[in-house]
C-alpha cells in the first residue's frame, strides 16, 4: 500500500454563500478574496489595515487584530498576514475547530491549498504541485492553458451539458452512454446529431 500523498485529493466547492474568514488586509489577501467573491462566498476580513480593493468584495471587513479561537465561527478560514506568529495561531484555531484553514506560502499550515487555475466558459482547469512551487503550477497552468482552453473547449461544454439535461429529462441515465464519439463532435463545433439508443 502506497503513502498517503500531502494534498492529494483535488476537489472543487460550492461556496455559494459559505462564511469564509480571511485574515489579512493586503494584497496577498485581495487575490485570495478575488476567487472567493467570484465563488459567491461570504468573506468576512480581519486585519488592522485593510486595502480599499478588498473591502468592495468582503461581506464585512472588521479592521482589528485578529482574536485567539474566532476561526471555530467560520465554515472555511484564509489567512494572509505578514505575521507567521498570526498565520500559525489561525490555522490551530481553524484545525482545532474542525475547519478547513489555507495559509498563503505555508503548507505546514494548511489543511488545504489552492491550485493555479484557468476558466473559459463552463471548464475551469486546476493544476498543482501540493505545495512544492506555486511558480511551476502557475508556469503549466498558463502554457496548458493557451494550447488548450480554447473556444472550441467553451462550446463543447455547453453542448455536452445541454446533451446531458436531454438524456435525463427523457429518463435515460447519462452514466451508461459512451461519450466518446459526442465529446469528438463536440469539440469540432458542430450541432448535435441523433444518436442510436446507448
Amino acid at each position: 500500500m502506497t503513502s498517503a500523498r500531502a494534498f492529494g485529493y483535488p476537489v472543487f466547492l460550492d461556496l455559494t454563500g459559505t462564511r469564509v474568514l480571511l485574515v489579512g488586509g493586503g494584497l496577498i489577501a485581495f487575490r485570495k478574496a478575488a476567487g472567493l467573491h467570484a465563488a459567491g462566498a461570504a468573506i468576512t476580513v480581519v486585519a488592522p489595515d485593510v486595502r480599499d480593493d478588498l473591502t468592495e468584495l468582503a461581506a464585512t471587513v472588521e479592521r482589528r487584530p485578529y482574536q485567539q479561537g474566532e476561526a471555530a465561527g467560520y465554515q472555511l478560514v484564509m489567512t494572509a498576514t505578514d505575521s507567521p506568529a498570526v498565520n500559525a495561531q489561525v490555522a490551530a484555531d481553524a484545525r482545532a475547530a474542525g475547519v478547513w484553514v489555507n495559509s498563503a506560502d505555508d503548507p505546514q499550515n494548511c489543511s488545504f491549498i489552492l491550485p493555479a487555475v484557468a476558466r473559459k466558459g463552463l471548464v475551469t482547469m486546476a493544476i498543482s504541485t501540493g505545495g512544492a512551487s506555486p511558480a511551476l503550477a502557475s508556469r503549466l497552468r498558463t502554457d496548458i492553458a493557451a494550447r488548450e482552453l480554447t473556444a472550441e473547449v467553451e462550446f463543447a461544454a455547453v453542448e455536452l451539458s445541454r446533451q446531458r439535461d436531454e438524456i435525463k429529462q427523457g429518463g435515460g441515465s447519462t452514466e451508461d452512454i459512451d461519450w466518446t464519439d459526442r465529446v469528438t463532435q463536440a469539440l469540432r463545433g458542430d450541432p448535435a446529431v441523433q444518436h442510436p439508443a446507448e
